[in-house]
């Protein structure tokens, strides 16, 4: 069978009727992508949904909850060289992808590209679009949008061999800004990640439940320094972190979590080469983007854990 070139990665869990209004979106698009749903271990009707009403979507049972790194396993199970991914709140607008197959197939360079995102049902803009087509790192030659360091997960597309060569959404963030870093890992290794206004994503965000949410992102935000970042900014950063942990309980959270995991994380740091440590500098004191209405805030959305582009 001939499958197009690209395909799409959903990882959901619980949250069976988003995930049929997404599925029933992607699987109107002329593009005809490929469709792979990752389920994280839901204890709801998703898998029932899943065999009943969508047999043409592959569908990958996972034991547990891996978070974000679930992506990784739909991204590998694809016989596409491109692949978008969809939140179970997201989809694609017509002739979206086939625009970003174009972008990819031309530029060779290209890693992953950040698209346009529209939120909810008036379609109003993300403000992180003016964000990341803003981003203080311009353009290259060789690439066909401006240069960022982060993106929204939902609605990016990424070549499969890029991603998969940088390894992926990283297991010790499991989920909640874990962009940034998968942004710095391709950087790293020449790929290059940019903003395509051209390449439309709508958005439908649900208010989030998870009321750890907050410390989650913050915890993230910490851990990506500690990963990748100097040793000096990410222990100045630390230090920042406890004293507010003093008085807010957030805080507190955050750095108990990140502490448990800095062992882990020491193991698996590799600092970033030094041109793209210069670029993270350049959006180390710009201020994180606000949140689109009805959606959590994205820390390190853009180019820096800690700032956007």
């Amino acid at each position: 069978m001939e499958h197009p070139p690209v395909g799409v990665v959903i990882a959901t869990r619980n949250r069976a009727p988003a995930l049929a209004a997404t599925l029933g979106n992607l699987l109107a698009l002329p593009e005809r992508p490929e469709i792979v749903v990752v389920d994280n271990a839901s204890t709801d009707d998703t898998r029932a949904l899943l065999a009943r009403d969508f047999p043409q979507v592959r569908v990958l049972a996972l034991p547990v909850n891996f978070g974000a790194p679930a992506r990784t396993h739909g991204v590998r199970a694809l016989h596409t060289p491109y692949a978008a991914f969809s939140d179970d709140d997201s989809w694609w607008a017509p002739g979206a992808l086939a625009e970003a197959v174009r972008l990819l197939a031309r530029h060779p360079r290209l890693g992953l590209l950040a698209a346009r995102v529209l939120v909810g049902p008036a379609q109003e803009p993300d403000p992180l679009n003016e964000v990341l087509a803003h981003s203080p790192l311009g353009r290259a030659t060789d690439l066909p949008g401006t240069q960022v360091l982060g993106f929204l997960a939902c609605a990016s597309v990424v070549r499969r061999t890029a991603y998969l060569d940088a390894g992926g959404f990283h297991p010790l963030l499991f989920l909640g800004g874990e962009e940034t870093l998968l942004a710095y890992d391709l950087a790293a290794r020449g790929w290059g990640v940019v903003h395509c206004p051209d390449v439309t994503a709508h958005h439908h965000p649900a208010p989030d439940p998870r009321t750890g949410r907050p410390a989650i992102q913050r915890r993230n935000e910490l851990l990506t320094q500690w990963l990748r970042r100097p040793l000096p900014r990410a222990l100045a950063r630390t230090r920042a972190l406890a004293a507010e942990a003093c008085h807010d309980p957030v805080a507190r959270l955050a750095l108990r979590d990140t502490l448990a995991r800095l062992p882990t994380a020491l193991r698996a740091r590799r600092p970033l080469p030094p041109y793209v440590e210069r670029a993270a500098r350049l959006l180390d004191t710009r201020p994180d983007p606000p949140a689109a209405p009805g959606a959590a805030p994205v820390p390190g959305a853009g180019l820096g854990a800690g700032g956007a582009p």
